[in-house]
């Protein structure tokens, strides 16, 4: 029966023109994927004047980020601001959609920087696949994705093409600490 197994592969690899992977092939190319040479957030970040910060411990039970095969899971962070504040307030009441969409990138910034923690050179992140941005807001105020906006036009500049990223944009109606932002995302990391 083995017999008659391996000449039926046989036929099907002949039939279909394909190569049979030996041990020296792998039977895919996604561990030989490479990077683009001219592929690099970080010299992004310099030209854009921007500093990561140091990724400060969790406020409660939780961890930063967690790495789960080739994807990183942020925790959602906040609009920090330089001076170790945070933007406050609801979108629509308390500041502006423009200053909404500061905060975001604020946010994003803390996001980078998880990231860099833990993979350790952001050449090694291959593509951000989900954004969820949650936007502090009062009930009648609809422009969450301009907000969140802030966050996703950050990432693209950053990572280029392989910035863009699915995304939802939702209004809360607190967030902790009255932040005015509060958002997380997925990466894929290069194996």
């Amino acid at each position: 029966m083995k017999v008659f197994y391996s000449f039926a592969f046989f036929i099907l690899i002949l039939a279909t023109g394909c190569e049979a992977p030996t041990a020296s092939q792998p039977a895919n190319n996604e561990n030989q994927e490479s990077m683009d040479p001219s592929y690099n957030p970080e010299a992004k970040l310099k030209e854009l004047g921007i500093t990561l910060p140091e990724v400060g411990a969790p406020v409660a039970n939780y961890v930063n980020t967690v790495r789960v095969g080739n994807l990183v899971y942020t925790s959602g962070k906040g609009p920090n601001t330089p001076d170790g504040g945070y933007i406050t307030g609801k979108v629509g009441a308390d500041i502006t959609q423009e200053q909404g969409y500061e905060a975001a990138k604020l946010a994003a910034i803390q996001l980078i920087a998880s990231l860099k923690a833990e993979v350790g050179d952001l050449k090694k992140i291959k593509r951000i696949v989900k954004v969820l941005g949650m936007v502090n807001c009062t009930p009648d105020f609809g422009n969450q994705p301009e907000v969140v906006n802030g966050c996703s036009d950050l990432l693209v500049q950053v990572f280029g093409e392989n910035g863009r990223h699915a995304r939802s944009a939702v209004g809360m109606g607190s967030l902790p600490r009255n932040i005015a932002v509060e958002i997380e995302l997925i990466a894929e990391v290069y194996p």
